[in-house]
């Protein structure tokens, strides 16, 4: 623990920071996974886009669980230990994909990343002037999910105009 670290956070509680960011930890890690899995059972036009983007977006939430779980051991705390623990204290939580089509999971991706932005958006505003490591940790976080939910509207949105044109141009 950064005793002296610790000591510029005022106005707030260490171990509600804690929380909060375990709760974000285990959003991270079932982000990961459901971008990971999605990759893997994605079906339909333009697939291998959709992948090159799940795959980008694996990547970084797992980046974001390793900036989280420092920050919660920089103020003292333990990142969750048992993977199980990730479905109780989820903030957006996880719905295994049913349809591999990659417009649903698109949609589902896109919902997602609109949850995160929220989460990291209230740790941002909870942290802000309170908590300066943290509130610059959770923004990094947040604008590269804002970036995760444009990539992946922009794509859905390519994808469902391309079939779109499909089927004007069949009838």
């Amino acid at each position: 623990m950064a005793r002296r670290g610790n000591s510029i956070i005022k106005g707030i509680e260490i171990n509600e920071i804690i929380t909060l960011l375990n709760k974000a930890y285990a959003d991270e890690w079932l982000a990961y996974y459901q971008y990971f899995i999605e990759a893997k059972v994605i079906k339909g036009i333009m697939k291998d886009a959709a992948i090159a983007e799940l795959t980008q977006h694996a990547t970084d939430e797992l980046r974001h669980a390793n900036m989280v779980a420092d920050r919660i051991l920089q103020l003292g705390g333990t990142p969750l230990l048992n993977p199980k623990d990730w479905f109780t204290h989820t903030n957006c939580g996880y719905e295994e994909p049913k349809e591999f089509d990659v417009v649903q999971i698109l949609e589902d991706s896109i919902k997602g990343e609109q949850c995160a932005i929220s989460v990291y958006s209230n740790i941002a505003e909870i942290t802000k002037d309170k908590d300066i490591v943290t509130y610059d940790i959770v923004s990094e976080i947040l604008a590269d999910e804002v970036e995760h939910e444009e990539d992946l509207q922009a794509l859905h949105d390519d994808i469902t105009e391309f079939i779109a044109d499909i089927k004007k141009n069949i009838q």
